[in-house]
C-alpha cells in the first residue's frame, strides 16, 4: 500500500484533474467522458467543465465543433459526451427487454424514416408520425416519437449527429460488432471501470462500488458480470487507506503530493473535482449539495451554487446569472468571509473576468 495523507490526496486529486489546458480534442480524449446537463446557469455544465481544461474555450464550443470531434453523446455513468473509443466499449447493448410505448412497430418505422432522411430533427419525425405525448425520464412530457428516438439512440441504432439550439439531431449508426469471447467482454468491462476511475480518482471504496454498479446502464448486457468486475478492479487498482477510508486510483499513477497553483476557479456541480459529494466532504471538510431541484425555501447556498476552489481548498461558492448582457455574481464563504490571504481577491477578480470572456459578454474578446 502507498502511504498518503488526506492533504496529499486532496492536492493530488486537484492536480491530476486540472491538467494543463490544450485543445478541445485533447481534453475530451484525456478525460474520456464529460457529463452533460441542460441547465444553463450561466452556461451548461459541459461548457463549465471544459473551460478549465481547454485553452481559449468559449461557451458552446463543444456543440459548435461536435461534428469534427472524435466524440459521441451517450449514457455512461451519467449522460454526456464520450470519446468515441470509450463509447465503442459499451456497444452493442443487449438484453434491453421489450420496447416501451408506443412499441417496436413504431420504433422500426422511425428508424426506417431516419435511414431514409439520413439526418433528422425530432420535429420532423414528430410531424411525420404525430404519435402524441409520453412521460419522459425527468417526469415531464415528451412527444412519443422523441421518446422513440431516445431509445433508438440508447440501443445504438442511432447516433447524435449534432445539436440545433440544444436539441439533438439524429443520424443512422452502423451496428457495432459483438465483443467476442468472455475474455474480450471482461476486457471491455474493465476498461469501462478504468475510464470512470481515471476521471474521478482518487475514489473512495463506496464510490468505486457505486460507479461499477452504475455501469448496468452503460452496458446492461454485462449486468451479471459487474460484481466480478468490481473484485478485479479492487485487485488491479492502486489504493491506500486514509483516515479510515480506502481510496482507489489508476495503477500506473502515483498520488503525488505537490503545490497547487494560485488561480481561483469556480467549478461546475458536475466537475470531476466536485462530482463525488462523498469525496468532496472528505477532502474539503464541508458538505456540498446541488440544489437546483430543491425547493427555493430549502436551499442553503443557491439554485446553481458552484464551489469556489483556491489553491487546494474549497473556500466557498458562487451563484452567477446573466441578464441583458451583464454578469451578476454572488459569493458565499465557508469561513463566513472571503480569505484575507494575499492574492485571493485578485484571483477572484481574474476568474470573473475569464467568465465574462467565456460567456462572450459585451465588451470582451
Amino acid at each position: 500500500m502507498t502511504h498518503v495523507t488526506i492533504d496529499g490526496l486532496r492536492r493530488a486529486a486537484i492536480a491530476r484533474s486540472m491538467f494543463l489546458p490544450g485543445t478541445l480534442s485533447r481534453a475530451v480524449d484525456r478525460m474520456g467522458f464529460v457529463q452533460a446537463d441542460p441547465i444553463r446557469s450561466p452556461a451548461r455544465a459541459q461548457d463549465l467543465v471544459l473551460r478549465h481544461r481547454v485553452r481559449g474555450y468559449r461557451a458552446g464550443d463543444l456543440e459548435r465543433h461536435y461534428a469534427s470531434l472524435d466524440v459521441e453523446e451517450d449514457f455512461f455513468v451519467n449522460y454526456g459526451f464520450l470519446a468515441r473509443r470509450a463509447q465503442a466499449l459499451m456497444h452493442p447493448r443487449a438484453k434491453l427487454g421489450a420496447w416501451p410505448a408506443p412499441g417496436k412497430r413504431t420504433a422500426d418505422a422511425v428508424l426506417a424514416f431516419v435511414h431514409d432522411r439520413g439526418h433528422v430533427h425530432p420535429r420532423e419525425v414528430d410531424a411525420h408520425f404525430a404519435r402524441g405525448a409520453v412521460t419522459n425520464y425527468w417526469g415531464g412530457s415528451s412527444s412519443a416519437t422523441t421518446h422513440v428516438l431516445d431509445h433508438l439512440h440508447y440501443r445504438g441504432l442511432l447516433r447524435v449527429a449534432g445539436r440545433d439550439a440544444g436539441i439533438r439531431l439524429y443520424a443512422p449508426r452502423e451496428a457495432p460488432p459483438p465483443p467476442g469471447d468472455a475474455a474480450a467482454r471482461r476486457g471491455r468491462l474493465d476498461a469501462l471501470v478504468d475510464l470512470a476511475v481515471g476521471l474521478y480518482a482518487p475514489v473512495p471504496a463506496a464510490t468505486l462500488s457505486w460507479l461499477v454498479a452504475r455501469l448496468r446502464l452503460a452496458a446492461p448486457q454485462w449486468q451479471l458480470e459487474l460484481p466480478a468486475a468490481l473484485a478485479r478492479a479492487k485487485a488491479r487498482l492502486a489504493h491506500a487507506r486514509v483516515d479510515a477510508v480506502e481510496y482507489f486510483w489508476p495503477a500506473d499513477e502515483a498520488m503525488l503530493d505537490g503545490p497547487c497553483d494560485d488561480e481561483v476557479r469556480l467549478l461546475a456541480p458536475f466537475d470531476p473535482v466536485v462530482w463525488d459529494r462523498r469525496r468532496f466532504e472528505q477532502l474539503f471538510g464541508w458538505a456540498y449539495r446541488f440544489e437546483a431541484y430543491t425547493p427555493a425555501a430549502k436551499r442553503t447556498r443557491g439554485y446553481y451554487a458552484m464551489p469556489l476552489l483556491w489553491r487546494d481548498r474549497m473556500v466557498g461558492w458562487g451563484n452567477l446569472s446573466v441578464a441583458e448582457g451583464a454578469l451578476t455574481t454572488e459569493f458565499g464563504f465557508v469561513a463566513g468571509r472571503a480569505p484575507r490571504e494575499r492574492g485571493f481577491a485578485r484571483g477572484l477578480d481574474a476568474e470573473v473576468a475569464r467568465l465574462r470572456v467565456f460567456l462572450g459578454l459585451p465588451g470582451t474578446r
